[in-house]
């Protein structure tokens, strides 16, 4: 189980996984507005790398095509898979992509609909079925009896992963792992060295017990990007203060502490309903030589791709509109699973 790694988000990629929006999906209500939005993440990965889409059927999949014809995609990019998915977030229920002996190796972990919390039974078992028709090649996937989504944790590429107590300890996940077994298995499946936890911080209307990658996220040179609050008046605002002071204590693997970047503060959004939406810009995603980064319609938006840039001086930042993303309460980093070279 040694020699394996797991890769930091910035490490070449073969290419990205979506998983497709259509009617059956929580997004039938804004389906027209939600399926442009995944056009546009798949037309800029396009430019990149390879992209991997999951596709309900054959009339779906020449709907998807006409959608990305629209968007100017590069076509020559993409590849289509075919399988039943009740929702659309790739993150969660796609492969995550480790190195073991330097060649690419994908580990299904167990995905229940973050605790339980929604029907996930065909997202599940979405990545077999891909390996089933070869979409990723000779790549060896295995399965592991561990309910682990994504989006709760992050790499370093060094040894460090970076995850929250809410998510990883939540009894609705692995109710019979205490911390240091949870530990145990991920120092195990995905090759880290420690695991750096945080106590603190959370976004109104995320429901997925505070996933990492809306909150803070690693940036290469030991730098942490985070959602920092600086408006005292907002219910956010004692999480996030205690959530920087986490970070600053933290070490990477040679003892040293993280450069940390703060990222700013959008303007509440709300929904029909009156309920805050989890607009985040750490919810980017870094793909070959370019940073797809969230937008809010908000006076942040190009504070928020210009820190960045600072982060990834050597790539294009490119600006997402995810508002209609947030109204199912994800934004733009929990739809989409990058993968290793030699996947795709």
């Amino acid at each position: 189980m040694t020699h394996r790694r797991l890769p930091a988000e910035w490490a070449p990629q073969s290419g990205v996984m979506l998983t497709w929006p259509h009617a059956e999906t929580d997004w039938a209500a804004n389906l027209h507005a939600v399926e442009s939005v995944f056009a546009e993440i798949a037309s800029q990965i396009a430019r990149h790398e390879a992209v991997l889409i999951v596709v309900s059927g054959t009339s779906h999949r020449q709907h998807v095509e006409q959608q990305l014809i629209r968007h100017s995609c590069l076509l020559t990019q993409v590849r289509f898979a075919i399988a039943p998915s009740n929702d659309t977030w790739a993150r969660d229920h796609g492969p995550v992509g480790v190195l073991a002996h330097d060649q690419p190796r994908l580990l299904d972990f167990t995905f229940n609909g973050w605790g339980n919390k929604h029907p996930a039974g065909l997202d599940n078992g979405i990545t077999r079925e891909l390996q089933r028709q070869k979409s990723f090649g000779n790549t060896p996937l295995e399965t592991i009896d561990f309910v682990l989504e994504g989006g709760s944790f992050d790499s370093d590429g060094a040894g460090s992963l970076l995850t929250t107590r809410a998510c990883l300890l939540n009894p609705s996940r692995n109710p019979d792992h205490n911390q240091a077994q949870i530990e145990q298995q991920l120092k195990q499946s995905l090759g880290v060295e420690q695991i750096l936890w945080l106590s603190h911080g959370y976004l109104a209307g995320d429901d997925t017990d505070s996933h990492i990658d809306m909150l803070a996220r690693f940036c290469p040179d030991s730098t942490i990007a985070y959602m920092h609050c600086d408006d005292s008046q907002d219910e956010h605002y004692a999480e996030l203060q205690a959530m920087q002071q986490e970070l600053q204590q933290l070490r990477n693997g040679n003892g040293e502490s993280y450069r940390l970047l703060p990222l700013p503060w959008p303007a509440p959004i709300f929904n029909a309903q009156g309920e805050r939406l989890p607009a985040s810009y750490a919810n980017f995603l870094v793909i070959n030589d370019a940073v797809l980064v969230p937008q809010y319609g908000d006076n942040n938006d190009q504070r928020a791709c210009a820190q960045l840039q600072t982060a990834f001086p050597d790539r294009v930042i490119i600006g997402i509109d995810c508002r209609p993303l947030i109204e199912q309460f994800g934004s733009l980093h929990c739809l989409t699973m990058q993968f290793p070279v030699g996947v795709l």
